[in-house]
């Protein structure tokens, strides 16, 4: 990014954050008891699965909610806007609050996914049966561990999680087996483990036997310097990003894990999986090593980001591409196969026999559906096996979650 840009970048930044500083400083000071009423109780997930929001906000004029959609909410006489929306199937959905123009948090909601540029989306848990792997059980469960670090290569500082599976003793001789996962545009290294649940999801498959003991590395997923200064520089700059990232994965946080964790170092015990950006992620770094990864699984993978998309099919420029289309009718245009041709030099049947494994996932109502349908058609040009996963669902949480549940299990055997 240039100066300049980066200049209106940060002030951008700086401004919406201000906004949304005082907005919610006025709105969580008329949450709580003597500020006009009793503490507001939000989300109340009713036994028909319908979701009531509540917000005390008695000087506003106007305000929605985004949880399903955009909703209108209703004032009583305490100055409490409320709204009832679903039924929804259990599971955890993002929303926030529109409070004259301005998009907000639900104060009072605990339960958070973080943003790389600031602030957070709040989530509303719709409890299901134990069954689901994304629900907490009576489980024993693994530890996750921050690590910080400086990156020589990208040139700041930045953070990974480690999860270490439930009996993990780092003083034992058992070695184990590492999944890296990647997350999306605009989320930072605690996305899977907040919004995704992949701990949860372990834990649950890994007591039922499903899946085998692993540990799981969640890093920050940009290959360009301090994303939380804007993420302009992110689609900017393609070939830094995938490239950068690349070397940052293997050449300085896997060194770091394999030092300070018990696991194994061949191939066959690690793999790689990510969605979105991270998907897209995932195979550049996965197929371009296939000496270090023997599975490789991408979910909605964002390949409108790579080198050459842009003006290629490869859909529109700007922070937005990676998550263009999250419905249905917004894909952009077929992607060219020299895109893959150019991302994967070296990739072709013979190199990709060593693979155990190749996902390639993306829900039916995804905008990026065509992208991923244009790299498995490059897939077959090449003679390379493949399992192909089409489901129901959008550019969503809901859909990747169900997409790790079904790879954990073939991960490693």
């Amino acid at each position: 990014m240039e100066p300049m840009e980066r200049k209106l970048s940060l002030m951008k930044n700086t401004v919406a954050s201000l906004l949304l500083a005082t907005a919610l400083t006025a709105t969580l000071s008329a949450q709580g008891p003597g500020r006009g009423g009793p503490p507001v109780k939000s989300p109340e997930v009713g036994p028909d699965n319908k979701v009531t929001l509540r917000l005390r906000a008695p000087q506003a004029t106007a305000v929605f909610t985004t949880l399903g959609g955009r909703t209108a909410m209703t004032k009583d006489e305490q100055g409490v806007w409320s709204a009832t929306v679903g039924p929804f199937e259990p599971d955890y959905y993002g929303y926030g609050f529109i409070v004259d123009g301005v998009s907000l948090p639900d104060p009072v909601n605990p339960m958070v996914k973080p943003s790389v540029t600031g602030g957070f989306e709040t989530l509303a848990h719709v409890p299901g049966p134990a069954t689901l792997s994304w629900e907490s059980a009576n489980v024993p469960h693994g530890t996750i561990t921050h690590h910080f670090y400086h990156s020589a290569l990208i040139g700041d500082d930045r953070d990974f999680y480690v999860y270490t599976p439930p009996n993990y003793d780092p003083a034992a001789k058992t070695l184990y087996p590492v999944l890296y996962l990647f997350h999306g545009l605009g989320d930072d290294a605690s996305g899977w483990t907040t919004a995704g649940r992949a701990n949860t999801i372990l834990d649950n498959l890994i007591a039922q036997g499903k899946a085998k003991p692993m540990i799981m590395v969640n890093t920050l997923g940009y290959g360009v310097p301090n994303p939380r200064e804007g993420l302009g520089a992110v689609m900017g700059e393609p070939e830094k990003q995938f490239s950068n990232f690349s070397g940052a994965v293997l050449g300085e946080v896997l060194p770091v894990v394999e030092k300070n964790y018990r696991v194994a170092k061949d191939r066959n015990s690690r793999a790689v999986a990510g969605l979105s950006m991270g998907g897209a992620e995932t195979f550049y770094v996965g197929l371009n090593n296939l000496d270090k990864f023997a599975y490789v699984a991408g979910f909605s993978s964002a390949f409108v980001m790579y080198p050459g998309a842009r003006g290629n099919g490869g859909g529109r420029g700007g922070a937005g591409a990676a998550n263009a289309g999250a419905g249905r009718g917004a894909a952009p245009p077929p992607m060219d196969p020299s895109v893959f041709e150019k991302a994967f030099p070296a990739l072709d049947a013979k190199a990709a026999s060593r693979l155990k494994l190749l996902y390639v996932a993306c829900g039916v109502d995804d905008g990026l559906l065509g992208s991923n349908r244009a790299f498995k058609d490059f897939l077959k040009s090449k003679g390379i096996e493949f399992k192909d996963v089409e489901t129901p669902g959008a550019h969503t949480w809901m859909v990747w979650r169900r997409n790790l549940t079904e790879i954990a299990p073939l991960l490693f055997r």
